[in-house]
């Protein structure tokens, strides 16, 4: 208890204050304040080294379990010849494999048309296959582009228009299956090193890689891209004397997939249980929950929503939608995660005629959403239609370009609003903290370690790994861990206990200061939230 009841011999109270003050003052002291106002110093710690270790152990699992998230294999294109120009699949190898040239300086390739020759490459390399556990394959072009004086890459944008058409089989046998066609257009950045003269002839340009597909789902074992350049008087006009074509294939590791969707599973449960047991301890307070009390559960679901381990029905299914839904997840959770620090901020902050209003945040809640919001925007016009055409691009064509860097400008325009804004919100609550900690010394031992409790701040170190997969691993890691720690320390305790005489003495004699220096900090009129968690009651 924060202060100590005195009466006299004929019950009638003492100097602390009025009987109604005194009943309205054993009323607060009698309901169970959070889990981290009646834990010890020394489960503190146990916590504390527990959760440090499990942090210790996601990065560890990613830098000595997992491999690389990713891998990038390179592909040369083979240079097929289709004197027909008939719409079929032409394999660079196997049994069927397509009549090619090796060069354009053959003597063959002399008698051919650039609208004769397709660039066909197979995915993956011979003796090897893709698997589901890849989740997904993205493919970038590099272009060798030689130099000639009578067709160099233009100045200026120059455009490059591409026949695009992928294919896939699941045995070395069966016939190809169309998959996805597209006629895409990509800007061609070049740029040459060397003057441009005669003697210059033959040098190679160096352009920029060229984005070329996002599949959502590796669900076959093989795949064929065939590539065409369509030439006429408007289209690839000004694109140089392409040589060869390279498509980098990446994907993601099957290792680190394992590993990834182990953590989910582990995690999933253990947040669940976490959120699941948190509102059930605000369910049994006498009184309705607060919006902090909200808040927190909203993060905790936040955090089972992210930890579904939805990739486990994607080994089975072609998902092409699972990168939409992993951003999406991430969206829902960072939303809430913001949300959250700005309201427990302002918890602390507000007074009580302000405080438990979600209209108080209106406008930090505001940019939150609709920060979210037009990052939604885009990725739905991104990879929302890569559902239906892994080759387009966004970033393709002018009007695509405008509104990408629109929303996302838009978008980073309320982000930095947004922090400067908890920025300034979490310098008040440090003012506060510093006028707390001036009054530490004159405070019973009891109530001097209650306090460094509960406004105690928790800092993740920075863990620089060579291993990338470390990285990603911890900071999965620990966010669980932190979402783990606010459900867990700012659960409703219903451990009640007593204070000695003697320190609820001292109580009373600091309250009045500690109240004031509160209502001088910030502008805020009465005893912050911090104060509240921490026992402490206003008296009239």
């Amino acid at each position: 208890m924060c202060g100590s009841r005195r009466t006299g011999s004929s019950g009638a109270p003492g100097r602390s204050g009025t009987r109604a003050g005194k009943s309205l003052f054993l009323k607060s002291s009698e309901m169970s304040g959070a889990i981290i106002e009646n834990m010890s110093t020394k489960k503190l710690v146990v916590l504390v080294l527990f959760i440090l270790v499990l942090q210790v152990v996601s990065i560890m699992v990613g830098a000595l379990i997992a491999p690389s998230p990713t891998s990038a294999v390179s592909y040369l294109a083979t240079k097929c010849i289709n004197r027909q120009r008939a719409r079929r699949w032409l394999a660079p190898w196997g049994p069927n494999r397509c009549q090619q040239i090796h060069s354009f300086d053959e003597p063959l390739a002399k008698t051919l048309d650039a609208n004769d020759i397709v660039f066909a490459v197979h995915v993956p390399l011979p003796h090897a296959q893709m698997s589901p556990w890849f989740q997904y394959m993205l493919a970038v072009l590099q272009l060798d582009i030689a130099f000639t004086m009578i067709n160099p890459v233009e100045d200026g944008d120059v455009v490059i228009t591409i026949d695009a058409g992928l294919a896939y089989r699941d045995d070395l046998t069966s016939e190809w299956s169309a998959k996805f066609h597209s006629v895409e257009r990509r800007p061609l950045r070049c740029t040459l090193a060397v003057a441009k003269t005669y003697e210059n002839e033959g040098r190679f340009y160096h352009c920029d890689p060229i984005p070329f597909m996002e599949l959502g789902s590796v669900a076959h074992k093989y795949f064929l891209f065939n590539l065409r350049l369509p030439v006429n008087d408007t289209v690839n006009v000004g694109i140089g004397e392409i040589k060869d074509i390279h498509i980098v294939g990446i994907h993601q590791n099957g290792g680190f997939t394992k590993v990834w969707i182990s953590m989910k599973t582990v995690f999933s449960p253990w947040i669940l249980v976490a959120t699941a047991w948190y509102w059930r301890r605000i369910g049994l307070m006498a009184r309705p929950p607060v919006l902090l009390e909200k808040v927190i559960f909203a993060l905790g679901v936040a955090m089972t929503i992210l930890n579904v381990p939805a990739e486990w029905l994607s080994l089975g299914f072609e998902w092409t939608w699972m990168l939409l839904l992993e951003d999406a997840q991430q969206g829902v959770f960072y939303s809430t995660l913001f949300c959250f620090w700005v309201i427990f901020c302002g918890e602390h902050l507000m007074d009580q005629s302000r405080r438990n209003r979600l209209s108080a945040y209106w406008w930090q809640v505001g940019l939150v959403m609709f920060g979210s919001a037009l990052l939604l925007v885009y990725d739905l016009s991104d990879r929302g239609v890569h559902l239906t055409n892994p080759f387009y691009s966004v970033w393709a064509s002018e009007r695509g370009m405008k509104l990408a860097i629109t929303v996302i400008v838009v978008a980073g325009f309320s982000v930095c609003l947004y922090f400067l804004a908890l920025c300034g919100m979490v310098r008040c609550v440090f003012r506060n903290i510093g006028g707390k900690m001036q009054q530490l010394p004159a405070m019973p031992k009891a109530r001097r370690l209650r306090y460094k409790v509960s406004d105690g701040h928790w800092h993740w170190g920075s863990y620089t790994f060579e291993v990338h997969s470390a990285f990603l691993t911890g900071i999965y890691g620990m966010w669980n861990l932190y979402v783990f720690t606010i459900l867990f320390l700012y659960a409703p305790s219903h451990k009640h206990g007593t204070e000695k005489s003697g320190d609820s003495q001292q109580t009373d004699v600091l309250e009045k200061p500690e109240s004031q220096a509160a209502e001088q900090t910030c502008g805020a009129r009465g005893p912050t939230e911090a104060y509240r968690i921490t026992g402490k009651v206003a008296e009239e």
